[in-house]
């Protein structure tokens, strides 16, 4: 079973070597369930996203690590409180300020979850968002297991209690996973969906927004466009140092990390 690691400290090496494999982090960025018993609720039709490509920013300047992001997920994708989809880590200190990385599911271009599936149940939506099947899943695990960012969890039993992130940090507007499945942040795709349906901005709207980027006090999370140069994800990749975790792998990461001392790196 896998849990929440927000208090777990763990040094800048020990992080480097678990996420970054020794390779230096820092780049400038260049340039609905298909028929799952997990659906919606309320969706009036599904949207493939065609000429969007979402990616979420996370500013580690920014971040103070009170895991709000967590509770917010919890209560919108109704997850286990034994479970979460992002790992909070407290990895290094820069001056007086403490140093976090949030770790969702990265949505990755060349997805080994994908690639390792035997039946299709992890696949890729039009619009980046890597996603799950539940009706197909066999419980194989193989996704799990392959993916470079410990992002999914495995339901070994059925989520049948009553959920405690639930009113204060939100209202679920998923149906919960089946037991025997793993499970996995997916960007928050119904409110993508929905709010594309009603005209709204993803990252933009707080409507069409993923839960996590909606209750970051400090503003730390940034969602929005790939494909859109003026998109508030496009604009701080752009005016700013950036790196993803693992790019060694070719796993292509549509999550983008800030550095907490990108100004000192700028002044050298």
């Amino acid at each position: 079973m896998k849990t929440s690691i927000k208090d777990k400290k763990v040094s800048r090496k020990e992080f480097l070597k678990v996420f970054v494999g020794g390779v230096g982090a820092l780049t400038v960025f260049n340039g609905l369930f298909k028929n799952s018993p997990t659906k919606a609720k309320g969706l009036l039709s599904s949207n493939d996203g065609e000429g969007h490509s979402w990616a979420m920013v996370i500013d580690q300047a920014k971040c103070n690590g009170c895991g709000f992001c967590i509770k917010a997920c919890q209560a919108s994708n109704d997850v286990s409180p034994d479970t979460t989809w992002t790992d909070l880590y407290q990895v290094s200190d820069v001056g007086d300020q403490e140093v976090y990385l949030s770790v969702p599911c990265m949505h990755c271009e060349h997805a080994p979850c994908v690639s390792v599936c035997p039946v299709n149940a992890s696949y890729y939506r039009e619009d980046g968002i890597v996603m799950m099947d539940y009706d197909k899943c066999i419980g194989c695990r193989y996704c799990q297991v392959a993916c470079p960012y410990d992002a999914r969890s495995f339901n070994w039993e059925e989520f049948t209690g009553e959920n405690p992130a639930v009113p204060e940090w939100g209202e679920p507007d998923i149906e919960r996973r089946p037991r025997g499945v793993p499970e996995k942040c997916s960007f928050c795709f119904q409110k993508i969906d929905r709010g594309l349906l009603m005209g709204l901005t993803p990252g933009v709207d707080s409507a069409a927004t993923p839960a996590c980027v909606n209750a970051c006090p400090p503003g730390a999370r940034i969602f929005g466009d790939l494909n859109d140069p003026e998109s508030n994800v496009s604009q701080a990749i752009l005016n700013s140092p950036s790196y993803r975790l693992r790019e060694e792998l070719g796993t292509g990461p549509r999550v983008y990390y800030l550095p907490a001392n990108r100004g000192q790196e700028d002044a050298s």
